[in-house]
């Protein structure tokens, strides 16, 4: 049961500071940077920024000419999904929240580019050493990411936690 008066995370709130941070970083990449060419080491050849266009999805999945308009569409459901388990997340959990939240930011970002820009989502930061590279990624891209590993340890934690509260025959926490 929540403790009385607890909060929950501001969903949009948070989701909004990815989704700023996001297109302010895409801005100024595509005003300094230059679509094609290798790239600006910034931690000698292991990071770089490099200007890059993905029409597709995460690791280059591609579907065609209808691509932009299907992630899209995942997008903006995958936002408002999100927000909905938001909303019926415990009002204590503040970082299952926060997971949520970050999650739906990244999401948000990607979404923009992708109604903005016929090109694709806009990616520029290049990891890896020599030719062999990670897909080269984004602010929004990081947000995604790191909500998800969050937001799966939350649901490791309370899988775990009512393993341990069955063990015991006690109620969960």
């Amino acid at each position: 049961m929540p403790r009385s008066g607890s909060r929950r995370v501001p969903f949009w709130a948070v989701m909004l500071v990815a989704v700023v941070l996001d297109r302010i970083t895409k801005v100024m990449a595509e005003r300094s940077l230059v679509w094609g060419e290798a790239g600006i080491p910034v931690i000698g050849d292991i990071a770089r920024w490099r200007l890059i266009y993905n029409p597709g999805a995460a690791f280059g999945l591609h579907l065609g000419p209808f691509s932009r308009w299907l992630f899209l569409v995942i997008a903006a459901v995958a936002v408002v999904v999100l927000y909905r388990m938001w909303k019926e997340t415990e009002v204590s959990d503040h970082f299952r929240q926060f997971a949520l939240a970050c999650v739906a930011g990244g999401a948000a970002g990607n979404l923009i580019d992708r109604i903005i820009s016929p090109r694709g989502v806009v990616d520029f930061i290049d990891i890896g050493i020599g030719v062999t590279r990670w897909p080269t990624f984004n602010v929004a891209d990081i947000a995604v990411s790191c909500g998800a590993v969050a937001l799966a340890l939350s649901f490791w934690r309370e899988d775990s936690d009512r393993a341990t509260a069955a063990a015991t025959d006690a109620p969960p926490t």
